[in-house]
C-alpha cells in the first residue's frame, strides 16, 4: 500500500485550522459534527476532526495508545494527541479525511 502524497496534502488543508486567539479555541469556531485535537510530540497543532472518527478501531487504538503513554492531561484545554504530525495524517487519510 502506497503513501498518497496529494491525498495527505489534501487532509493538511481540510483539518489543520489555526487557533482562534493563538492559544485557544472555542467551540463556535468548529462545525456541528467536528471536534478539535491538539496533535503533536512537542508543538501541538490544532486539527478539526469528524466526531466520526472517534468510533473507528483504529482512531480508538491511536487514542488508547496516548493515554498509555501520556494520560489524560490536557493542557491544551482539549483532546490530545501526541504522535508525529505524519501518522496522525496517515490514519485520518486512512479513516476517509480526503
Amino acid at each position: 500500500m502506497g503513501i498518497h502524497m496529494p491525498r495527505i496534502i489534501q487532509a493538511k488543508q481540510i483539518f489543520q485550522r489555526p487557533l482562534s486567539n493563538g492559544t485557544r479555541s472555542t467551540t463556535m469556531d468548529l462545525p456541528k459534527g467536528y471536534l478539535a485535537v491538539y496533535v503533536g510530540e512537542q508543538e501541538k497543532k490544532r486539527f478539526v476532526i469528524p466526531v466520526s472518527f472517534l468510533s473507528q478501531p483504529s482512531f480508538q487504538d491511536l487514542l488508547c495508545q496516548a493515554e498509555e503513554e501520556f494520560g489524560y492531561d490536557h493542557p491544551m484545554g482539549g483532546l490530545t494527541i501526541r504522535c508525529s504530525e505524519h501518522t496522525f495524517f496517515d490514519l485520518t487519510s486512512r479513516l476517509g479525511a480526503c
